[in-house]
C-alpha cells in the first residue's frame, strides 16, 4: 500500500524565490485498488509521484510504501515499485523486446521466468507485433506500451503511473486502460495522475482533486459529485477548486 503523510516539496528558482511544487499532500492507497491523482498540468501530481517513487527527497513530510519508508528505506521501496514518468524514454537502438529484457535483467529475474513474463505481458499489452522493431522506429503509442512493460516486468506490487495515456490514441489508451484495471484485479496498488476526468471517473475507486499542490478533496466519484451537487466530475473539480 501507499500511505502519504504531509508530504511537501520547496523547489529554490533564481528569478522567483520559493516555490512550492506539493503542500502538506497526504492520502492512502490500498492493494487492489486504483487511486487517481486528478489536477491540470502544474497541479503537482508529477513532484507528488516522484516523491513517492524516491526521485525526490520531500522537504518535509514522509511516506511508506509497500511499507518502506521513502527517505530511510528507499532502496526497498524501489525494489517494490513500478514507476512510469512522463519523461521516461526508451532506447533507440534497443528493440521493445530487448528493452525490456534489459530492465528484467537489472532486477535480477532468473532468465526462464523473465521470458515467460514478457511473453505474457507482451501478448496483453498487444505488442507481439513490434516486438523486434527498433524503438527509434516505434509510434508514441507503442512506445508508451514499452514503457509500461519494462515498469512491470519483475512483478512490482505497487504501480506509480504518471499519465500513462498521455498523447495516445483512442485504441491504445483503451488497452492501456484495460491492462490498469486487471493489475487492480490482481491485487496491486495503482497510483495514477491524470487529467482526463471520464478517464478518472471511469477507472478510480478513490480520486484526490489536486490543485497548485493542494489536495482539496479525497473520495469516490460519486462522493465528489454529491459533496459538490453536481452531475458530473469536471463540474465537481471546477466547483471544488473555486471554493478554495
Amino acid at each position: 500500500m501507499i500511505s502519504a503523510e504531509n508530504l511537501t516539496k520547496i523547489f529554490d528558482d533564481p528569478k522567483r524565490g520559493e516555490v512550492v511544487a506539493a503542500k502538506d499532500v497526504s492520502f492512502t492507497c490500498e492493494p487492489g485498488r486504483i487511486f487517481g491523482l486528478l489536477g491540470p498540468n502544474g497541479a503537482g501530481k508529477t513532484t507528488t509521484l516522484r516523491m513517492l517513487s524516491t526521485v525526490l527527497k520531500p522537504t518535509s513530510g514522509t511516506a511508506k510504501v509497500a511499507g518502506f519508508d521513502i527517505i530511510k528505506e528507499s532502496q526497498k521501496v524501489r525494489k517494490k515499485i513500478g514507476f512510469l514518468s512522463g519523461d521516461t524514454g526508451v532506447y533507440g537502438r534497443l528493440s521493445a523486446k530487448e528493452m525490456v529484457e534489459y530492465f528484467g535483467r537489472l532486477y535480477g529475474m532468473d532468465e526462464k521466468d523473465l521470458k515467460q513474463k514478457r511473453e505474457k505481458i507482451f501478448t496483453l499489452l498487444e505488442m507481439n507485433d513490434f516486438k523486434d522493431t527498433r524503438n527509434d522506429k516505434l509510434s508514441t503509442g507503442m512506445k508508451q506500451k514499452v514503457n509500461i512493460a519494462r515498469t512491470i516486468i519483475h512483478n512490482p506490487p505497487v504501480l506509480i503511473l504518471d499519465e500513462p495515456t498521455l498523447g495516445l490514441d483512442v485504441i491504445t489508451s483503451r488497452t492501456i486502460v484495460d491492462f490498469i484495471r486487471g493489475c487492480k484485479d490482481e491485487g496491486k496498488c495503482v497510483l495514477f495522475s491524470t487529467h482526463i476526468m471520464s478517464e478518472a471517473e471511469r477507472l478510480c475507486n478513490e480520486i484526490a482533486i489536486i490543485h497548485k499542490g493542494t489536495i482539496f478533496a479525497v473520495g469516490n466519484p460519486q462522493e465528489l459529485k454529491e459533496r459538490t451537487k453536481t452531475t458530473n466530475l469536471e463540474d465537481a473539480f471546477l466547483a471544488l477548486v473555486r471554493e478554495n
